[in-house]
């Protein structure tokens, strides 16, 4: 079975007022999840974000889960999420095949 992943945004931290916009975002909260059966994995980060004046602009009751992730994966560059995709990989395989295991004493 494949491994299956998810982005979840967890917080996101503003600025009261910038530039006559309320509540822009400067950093994200993030967490990516794999599952593959019964196996889980998680890392968690965050990425600062900067507005420029005059680009667009999205009011923070409009944003969508989806729109933050894109900033989130844009920000991280496709080589590290790649990375972080490897790092939940090699969570889930520990969990398959343990690289190190204590078996019950022989004379227990």
């Amino acid at each position: 079975m494949a491994n299956a992943y998810t982005w979840v945004i967890e917080a996101m931290d503003c600025v009261p007022q910038e530039d006559g916009k309320t509540d822009v975002v400067i950093t994200v909260h993030w967490r990516q999840n794999a599952t593959n059966g019964t196996y889980n994995a998680t890392v968690y980060g965050t990425v600062g974000l900067t507005y420029t004046p005059g680009s667009p602009f999205t009011p923070y009751a409009n944003l969508t889960q989806d729109q933050v992730i894109g900033w989130v994966q844009n920000a991280l560059g496709f080589d590290q999420c790649a990375q972080l995709a490897a790092n939940l990989d090699q969570q889930i395989e520990a969990q398959i095949n343990p690289p190190v295991v204590t078996p019950a004493l022989p004379w227990a």
